[in-house]
């Protein structure tokens, strides 16, 4: 099952860290944008590909101590075409690398649109009697919040092909409240959500005891954290808000089981920028990044009882 090979990645790293691969042109050191625009010019295609160089080397750097990457589609949809090209090349590289790959695209629809979506980012389109795979991640990030009908198809497509998705329900940002801290029948909104995706993959349990559908729980809200892990037993947690959002170990601790499974934390800009802090003009950036990454680790180990 999809969280399973997480799982395990995790468990022989000791290291629960996806590192989040969200490029803008102005986190790509300079020398490698101006390589790229010399050949282009000041293009989309010319950032595009000055993205790619940049991930590639972030992911050499990174693949033998972190277990997963999670590139955030808007990033790349920033540039065109170009740009969700190399959102495919970057999957494709990181895969290469044996890193278990999670799509950052908080879809969320009902119905056919929903089946489309599933079928793009985790399953196949039949083009006459080909079966093709469009991009095929490991797992993508879903926003439920429009119902269990959306939900539904990306979960059937995820038992079909093996994959697996994380819902929205107790986000990151500071205004998640205005909605998701609504009290409907006693409960809040998030809690609702969060009951609904355990009622709906209670039969799709792995070998580690969660199911196909994780939860996104931030690390800003380390209170709401500690109570829908003790709340959602059998649901595998994706928590963003670490580091640059300023989310720490001991405010995701909360996050993980006895065993120290049932979760991975992601850290995006204080991972890839940390090139930023060294004054080197980023010709280190790998190298900050490996840096930035060890620093993670070692600050989880220090509160995650893993076995």
């Amino acid at each position: 099952m999809s969280f399973d090979i997480l799982q395990e990645k995790i468990l022989a790293l000791k290291n629960p860290t996806v590192a989040g691969l969200d490029p803008l042109p102005d986190y790509v050191p300079k020398f490698i944008m101006d390589k790229h625009i010399s050949e282009k010019g000041e293009t989309l295609e010319a950032a595009a590909d000055a993205y790619y160089e940049f991930n590639c080397g972030l992911i050499d750097a990174l693949q033998d101590i972190i277990p997963a990457v999670k590139p955030q589609s808007a990033y790349y949809e920033l540039l065109g075409p170009a740009g969700v090209h190399i959102f495919k090349k970057t999957l494709d590289y990181a895969r290469g690398k044996g890193l278990y790959v999670i799509a950052d695209v908080k879809r969320g629809d009902i119905g056919s649109t929903a089946e489309a979506y599933s079928g793009a980012y985790l399953g196949s389109v039949k083009i006459g009697k080909t079966e093709l795979f469009p991009f095929d991640f490991d797992a993508i990030t879903v926003n439920g919040y429009l119902g269990s009908d959306g939900i539904k198809p990306f979960i059937q497509t995820s038992v079909q092909r093996d994959k697996a998705i994380f819902v929205l329900v107790k986000t990151s940002n500071p205004s998640s409240a205005d909605f998701q801290d609504v009290l409907t029948g006693g409960r809040k909104m998030y809690t609702v959500v969060g009951d609904l995706l355990e009622a709906l993959s209670q039969d799709t349990l792995g070998k580690y005891g969660y199911s196909r559908v994780g939860a996104v729980v931030g690390a800003t809200y380390p209170e709401e954290l500690k109570f829908l892990r003790q709340r959602l037993t059998k649901t595998f947690f994706l928590v963003p808000g670490y580091g640059a959002q300023g989310g720490g170990a001991r405010d995701v601790a909360s996050a993980f089981d006895a065993k120290g499974c049932g979760a991975v934390i992601n850290s995006s800009r204080a991972i890839i920028c940390a090139w930023k802090k060294a004054g080197k003009d980023g010709c280190d950036f790998a190298e900050a990044a490996r840096h930035e990454a060890l620093k993670m680790r070692d600050e989880l180990r220090s509160v995650i009882p893993f076995e």
